[in-house]
Parts: C-alpha cells; sequence; structure tokens
C-alpha cells in the first residue's frame, strides 16, 4: 500500500503548529481548565503526549507482525496515564509532547510501504490500518490545540483537515442524535439537537 503522504504532512504540520504554540505554557496556564470539561489544561498535553506514544508503538509492534493494545489497561489505563501526566511542571509537558511528536514524525517518515496496510488496534478494541494513522494524530492535533485555549479557535484550523474530517463527521450525525431533531435542523425548522460523544 502506499504511503498516505497527503495525511502524514497535515500531521507534520500539525505538529509544528503545537509544538510551536505550547512553548509560551507556564505552569499556571497548565494548571487552568481547558475547553474539554475536567481537564486542565496539563491533562490535553499529557493526552496529546500519550496518544503520539500509542501510535509509535503500535506502529512498531506492527512492522513485527504483532497487535497491541492502544493503550496499556484499556480505557482506564488511558485515563489514569492521562490523570497521572497532567500535574507536571509545564516545562515537562511541553518535552513530552515534543518529544513525541517528533518521534511519530518520524516513525512515519521511515514507515516502509508493505507496514501501512497492517492492522493495528483502537482503545475500544477495532481494528483499522496503520494507514489512517497520520489523519488521525492530524486531527487529534488540531481539535486539541484549539481544547487548550491558548487563542486557537475553530477558525485556525487548516481547510486540508476540514476538507477531510467534515464529510466524516457530518456522515456519522446521524448516530449521535435524533434523527428528527437532526432533520428539522437541517431544514432550517429546529434548534441544534443534542449529540452524543463523538469518538
Amino acid at each position: 500500500m502506499e504511503r498516505p503522504a497527503a495525511e502524514v504532512e497535515g500531521c507534520r504540520h500539525a505538529h509544528k503548529r503545537l509544538c510551536a504554540a505550547i512553548g509560551e505554557i507556564t505552569d499556571p496556564i497548565a494548571r487552568r481548565p481547558s475547553l474539554l470539561p475536567g481537564w486542565t489544561v496539563g491533562h490535553v498535553l499529557t493526552h496529546l503526549a500519550r496518544n503520539a506514544e500509542a501510535m509509535v508503538r503500535r506502529i512498531e509492534a506492527a512492522t513485527r507482525g504483532e497487535l497491541i493494545d492502544q493503550y496499556a489497561g484499556g480505557v482506564a489505563g488511558r485515563a489514569s496515564e492521562i490523570e497521572a501526566g497532567a500535574g507536571r511542571s509545564a516545562r515537562d509537558l511541553v518535552v513530552d509532547v515534543r518529544t513525541w511528536s517528533d518521534r511519530l514524525d518520524d516513525t512515519f517518515g521511515s514507515l516502509p510501504d508493505d507496514c501501512w496496510d497492517r492492522p493495528v488496534r483502537a482503545v475500544g478494541g477495532g481494528e483499522h490500518r496503520v494507514a489512517q494513522l497520520p489523519f488521525r494524530r492530524w486531527r487529534e492535533v488540531e481539535v486539541h490545540l484549539v481544547d487548550l485555549d491558548i487563542g486557537f479557535g475553530p477558525a485556525d484550523w487548516s481547510q486540508a483537515l476540514v476538507d477531510r474530517a467534515l464529510p466524516r463527521l457530518t456522515k456519522g450525525l446521524a448516530a449521535r442524535a435524533d434523527q428528527r431533531a437532526l432533520m428539522a435542523w437541517t431544514l432550517g425548522r429546529g434548534s441544534p439537537p443534542a449529540l452524543e460523544p463523538w469518538g
């Protein structure tokens, strides 16, 4: 399978923006609430680091012909790692994010073509191809850059990401909302419906 070059480049560019943006984060900023309920800026940064680490680990396992869990301990293990890391100093949080983002970029850049079609396991237990990871990471980084609440908003999402992500999100709306309320809203005859969590 061919390398998903556009997605790899989109991910690399998103990492570059993220790593530049978090350089000014101080300890007080790291402790303040993010836009995600119950998470501080430190939680979001820790999640971004552990997410990149999990991708590197799964890709390395896939190159050996192995299939491993995204996070040790599944959903509970993921939550535990994020909670444990969220209170670190701003410097440690930033170094962690930058280190794993760079390592993931290097991993994508050096991956042989015959590995892109190999399976990896998601946190919920489902499987998908390695080739889907660059887009997933790209989306994760740009969305969470907004969640950090450090000066980025949805208007700052790259058009290339919106072009790829929005059709996928709209396709899944019917499964996340009352269908009649959704239809009424799209026809201009109702308020936006409540959505079930995305993910």
